[in-house]
């Protein structure tokens, strides 16, 4: 039997990393309660936290859950990612 995937990508360079996860913790909640309070799957909740790419609206619901408001995204999610795709382009 081939070895399983691992769901987080491949290893590799650094992906960049956002505050989910310290929010998450300062508030004192597992990955399963922050999911259940977002109605999303604490896989993804582990992937976000991994760095890896989500919908927006997947975002929208973490940030709604840990008592965020939308225009907090920068907060949650941090600036660093946008500013850092940019730079690839260019």
């Amino acid at each position: 039997m081939p070895p399983r995937a691992n769901p987080l990508g491949p290893p590799g360079p650094r992906r960049p990393s956002n505050n989910v996860r310290r929010l998450r913790e300062d508030q004192l909640l597992t990955k399963a309660e922050l999911a259940r309070k977002a109605g999303i799957s604490a896989l993804t909740v582990a992937r976000v936290e991994a760095g890896l790419d989500c919908r927006v609206d997947t975002k929208r619901k973490i940030i709604l859950a840990l008592g965020f408001q939308p225009a907090d995204k920068e907060r949650v999610f941090g600036a660093r990612r946008a500013l850092a795709v940019a730079r690839r382009r260019t």
